[in-house]
């Protein structure tokens, strides 16, 4: 028992660590491409990259659930990022057309897809779909893009995919050592018929884009200074880890009664205060793990698929927000 929770604590860590690292090595790619391009070409990139980095995510969940040795996918996404990587020094120095220039976001979104719901697997497994954990691992990530946003450069970009290197190489040792991978998910038969299972998934999935939608409207006011990018990273990744904690301690309908409120409330008089905007996103970040914690259990064995399915259903909140 005590093997099984080190080597948990362990996962976390190194996956937590990693998504910040991967999300902020993506993020800066494509904003050193962007100071070398025009707009036009701008959309292109960034629709590409979102597309392949959270819509197939659905796919490279159900290969998850299928691999007995993920480690595999960690060092294919791995590999996919440190191409991405030299293409955009390519593509930056040599000005390459158009064609060109799209290499670097479908490597960029194949190897964050792969890695996404690689970590999301491994952590709801080694955890048991413990919701602390789920959001830790899901927090980081906000804030590692907010770094690569506002610190983007080429030693960044180098540092960043080294640590990346350095901590994927580490956690192939811990794996093959003590077989992680091979940990499988808690024996649980699904108890529940599949019009319940798809219908349950189709409302997390609403939820998740009307999350999506509502944190783009607090976080849409704000300047776009490099301080309040990094503080709107920030609360979003404290508000992910709150959550975990706080329906882990208080249960989850309490939690969601007192975010729902909380939500509400600053929803109405977020132009009133800056303040107010930046509470309402802290909570509505709260209840990440929460949903990634149910769609687990609706989904037993398929962490993977749940993971992918959440992921996607960012994408269409995002763009109503846009709109």
């Amino acid at each position: 028992m005590e093997r099984l929770r080190t080597l948990s604590l362990a996962t976390i860590l190194l996956c937590s660590v990693l998504h910040l690292l991967v999300d902020g090595l993506c993020v800066c790619c494509l904003y050193l491409i962007a100071s070398s391009f025009s707009a036009l070409h701008l959309v292109g990139i960034f629709l590409t990259y979102n597309i392949l980095a959270f819509l197939t995510q659905p796919l490279t969940g159900l290969w998850a659930d299928c691999m007995k040795r993920r480690h595999w996918m960690l060092l294919a996404s791995v590999l996919l990022l440190t191409v991405a990587v030299l293409a955009t020094s390519i593509v930056v120095s040599f000005r390459l057309s158009t064609v060109g220039m799209m290499v670097v976001p479908i490597l960029l979104g194949m190897g964050n897809s792969l890695f996404h719901v690689w970590g999301g697997k491994q952590v709801a497994v080694t955890a048991g779909n413990d919701m602390r954990a789920l959001g830790a691992f899901v927090s980081t990530g906000a804030f590692g893009l907010a770094l690569g946003i506002v610190f983007f450069s080429w030693p960044l970009l180098y540092t960043v995919l080294l640590t990346i290197c350095v901590l994927s190489t580490a956690y192939v040792h811990l794996d093959l050592k003590a077989g992680i991978s091979a940990i499988n998910s808690q024996e649980a038969e699904c108890r529940f018929s599949k019009l319940f299972i798809w219908m349950s998934l189709l409302v997390l999935m609403l939820v998740v884009m009307l999350r999506s939608f509502v944190g783009e409207t607090f976080s849409g006011e704000m300047s776009r200074t490099g301080s309040m990018v990094l503080l709107i990273g920030l609360l979003s990744m404290l508000g992910k880890m709150a959550g975990g904690w706080l329906a882990h301690h208080l249960g989850i309908v309490r939690m969601l009664a007192l975010v729902i409120v909380l939500v509400l409330v600053c929803l109405v008089f977020r132009s009133q205060e800056m303040v107010i905007a930046l509470v309402g996103l802290f909570a509505v970040n709260c209840t990440m793990p929460v949903t990634l914690y149910l769609a687990n259990v609706v989904l037993p064995k398929r962490e993977g698929l749940a993971f992918g399915l959440l992921a996607a259903a960012l994408i269409p909140g995002y763009l109503l927000a846009f709109i």
